[in-house]
């Protein structure tokens, strides 16, 4: 016997239903830590895990914060003797070249670090050779894989637009200049290139900064009323994309440098507005010290367009650097806070 069953539009639809609801629910049952994927109709439904991210943020409030009176209120102020270097961004100390500092351009120019000291000469340039200057915007000195060196590290972390997947930490020994003729002029061939990624996307930066006792590199977002500092902990990969860990977000306006002294125990963070400081407590870590309340550090304020900051070599003081294309008359500066 055959029976013919007729099923109503409405019924039909209903069953549509059920079925839509059940698949969605079987989605939504699945472990929000794993990534599932359905095929419709040759083509693919990706469902990404939600991304968290945790910052630690201080509890100070950023408005009020005194001056430190560990530094001299008025720097010492030189032109460089080059005056083509109009994109100035970064500038750090030299571990093993007394006096000698190393700066840099930002995008758009050469990938080269040029020497200078305090009272601006010209006192070299290096061309690095396999990578290019995508967009350079800091750079630091501090230990590495080898020991018995003293590194240069050149972020190319500056990402206006926010839509690099990811960004490059480039890495080589500081060249011994004892009993070489200055200005010296070098390739340098041999350059580590650490490839970094933010955990929550694309950021623009402009502040690099390693922790001479860990060899840890620290970067800070530049952005408006806020600074996301990240971690790439030691040892860092040269062949393979390292996730950066998020450390603290400070209520910092749009970041340009930052730097931490050469025995890790000071920190210092500027914008072209003002310089904060830090004085960490025995045996704290960079991340547990930036977590405490700074305090604001001299600066007056004398560039156009404010951009590196770090240490003297002798933890003597701090130099501050600027960028001056677009702004007619006036002349890259380098200026030194001597300590009291």
């Amino acid at each position: 016997m055959i029976f013919n069953i007729t099923i109503p539009f409405s019924s039909k639809c209903a069953i549509k239903m059920g079925l839509l609801c059940f698949l969605m629910l079987f989605l939504f049952s699945c472990k929000k830590s794993e990534t599932s994927t359905i095929p419709i109709k040759d083509s693919t439904v990706i469902i990404l895990p939600p991304v968290t991210v945790n910052f630690l943020t201080p509890a100070y409030d950023p408005s009020a914060l005194d001056t430190t009176k560990l530094f001299t209120p008025v720097p010492v102020t030189n032109n460089l003797f080059r005056k083509d270097l109009l994109e100035i961004s970064g500038v750090a100390a030299s571990k093993i070249n007394p006096g000698i500092l190393y700066i840099h351009n930002d995008s758009g120019n050469p990938n080269q670090v040029y020497l200078t000291d305090g009272s601006g000469a010209d006192k070299g340039t290096l061309t690095l050779t396999p990578v290019g200057n995508r967009d350079w915007e800091d750079i630091a000195v501090g230990p590495g894989p080898d020991a018995g060196k003293s590194y240069v590290y050149v972020g190319d972390i500056g990402d206006n637009d926010s839509k690099y997947s990811t960004v490059f930490v480039y890495r080589f020994p500081e060249p011994d200049l004892i009993g070489k003729i200055l200005p010296f002029i070098s390739s340098v061939t041999a350059v580590d290139q650490i490839q970094l990624k933010y955990p929550d996307g694309p950021r623009n930066a402009e502040t690099l900064m390693v922790d001479p006792l860990t060899k840890d590199i620290y970067i800070v977002s530049k952005e408006s009323n806020q600074a996301k500092i990240y971690v790439a902990r030691y040892p860092q990969s040269t062949t393979a994309v390292t996730a950066l860990t998020p450390v603290v977000q400070l209520y910092f306006n749009k970041a340009t440098g930052g730097d931490i002294s050469p025995d890790g125990t000071e920190i210092l963070l500027r914008s072209n507005e003002l310089i904060w400081y830090w004085k960490l407590a025995a045996n704290a870590s960079i991340s547990a010290g930036l977590i405490t309340k700074p305090q604001h550090a001299p600066y007056i304020n004398n560039e156009p367009q404010g951009e590196g900051i770090c240490f003297a070599v002798d933890n003597a003081g701090y130099y501050t650097n600027t960028e001056v294309r677009g702004y007619t008359g006036k002349l890259a500066t380098i200026s030194y806070y001597k300590r009291k």
